[in-house]
């Protein structure tokens, strides 16, 4: 995902978003698909490896596109309700994994996770028209740099929101890689650990929708720091309690997951805020990049943290969300409140102006 996020953003600001995510939802598709044949490690790997790459690439030329097409005091809650799929797709992924996995095996899994973005890839040429913005400002000989994430003074800007996504998606895959794991621990069968991911991602799904919408109306700063300062106070909780409880255990996760995919998919709507259109795609897509630091973090810790004990997990977690709330904090560029915004509008104001 690293690499995907890397190449297919700048290209997107190069060449364009729409052609890049239909390539790079391909690339995912046929990548996932190829798995279910996979009869080695080695092979698996490399496939998981493409796969990625291809869901990276995707991630910042759609938020770049849904920023593009929204009215400037939309693009909040657009970037939003585009990312809640990232939520919505774990959710579903549980859900499935708790029917499938039992009975039919993982090769089967992998088969369904990769017809669906092939069936998407239609959709997304025949009715997914390119962004408006990048029309407009797109300039044939342009060069896209990593340096110019850095121009007109975005430095603290750019390093705190590398700061806030990587400490974010170390706690979401962490999550997402060993919830499941941690929950059989705790007593859970197969089909109720990976319900538990479903769980995780439902609350998601409402905190990323109840954020956007404060979003939009209140500024971003208010908004995100509340969801990072939940998502500390709800896994200590959930710890200090202590419950052996399988519904209140789910219960707790839920909880947790609504303030972490709060922050996670609001994320992509500050980035997009950051970054003007010139270098929108690039902005996102090295935010993301980097980000990536915190998932192979997990990869390697995950498994330690899981022996350690159900407290070293939640505790990690915690420790990670308050990397994320110090991120924010720094961030001086902040989405403003919906009435500066159309104020900014009426005065004749093109762009966001740091605050």
């Amino acid at each position: 995902m690293s690499c995907g996020s890397a190449l297919a953003g700048p290209i997107g600001d190069r060449l364009g978003r729409r052609r890049t995510l239909i390539a790079t939802v391909l690339l995912f598709g046929l990548a996932t698909l190829s798995i279910s044949w996979a009869h080695s490690l080695t092979v698996l790997g490399i496939l998981r490896f493409f796969a990625g790459a291809g869901v990276g690439g995707a991630i910042p030329n759609a938020t770049a596109i849904a920023s593009e097409f929204a009215p400037l005091s939309r693009k909040a809650i657009a970037v939003s309700m585009t990312m809640i799929c990232v939520p919505i797709g774990g959710m579903i992924g549980g859900i499935a994994a708790a029917q499938v996995l039992p009975t039919l095996g993982w090769r089967a899994l992998f088969v369904i996770g990769g017809i669906a973005p092939l069936a998407l890839c239609l959709v997304l040429f025949f009715f997914l028209p390119e962004s408006p913005g990048f029309l407009t400002e797109r300039k044939p000989a342009q060069q896209i740099a990593l340096a110019e994430v850095f121009e007109s003074g975005r430095t603290r800007d750019t390093l705190s929101l590398w700061l806030t996504t990587s400490c974010c998606l170390l706690c979401v895959y962490m999550s997402f890689s060993w919830l499941p794991t941690l929950l059989t621990a705790e007593g859970l069968n197969l089909a109720e650990a990976s319900s538990g991911l479903a769980f995780y991602n439902l609350g998601g799904v409402a905190g990323a929708l109840l954020c956007g919408a404060l979003i939009a109306r209140f500024g971003s700063r208010v908004p995100m720091l509340a969801a990072a300062f939940g998502a500390v106070a709800s896994v200590l909780v959930l710890n200090l309690t202590a419950t052996r409880s399988h519904a209140a255990l789910l219960a707790g996760f839920a909880v947790h997951g609504l303030f972490v995919n709060a922050v996670q998919v609001t994320s992509f709507a500050l980035a997009t805020h950051i970054y003007p259109t010139g270098v929108r795609a690039s902005g996102v897509a090295f935010a993301l990049a980097i980000g990536r630091i915190g998932p192979i973090v997990s990869a390697f810790m995950g498994a330690g943290l899981i022996t350690a004990g159900r407290s070293a997990f939640l505790n990690f977690l915690a420790l990670a969300m308050t990397g994320t709330f110090v991120g924010l904090a720094l961030i001086r560029n902040h989405i403003p409140a919906v009435g500066t915004l159309k104020s900014r509008a009426a005065a004749g104001g093109s762009g966001p102006a740091p605050h």
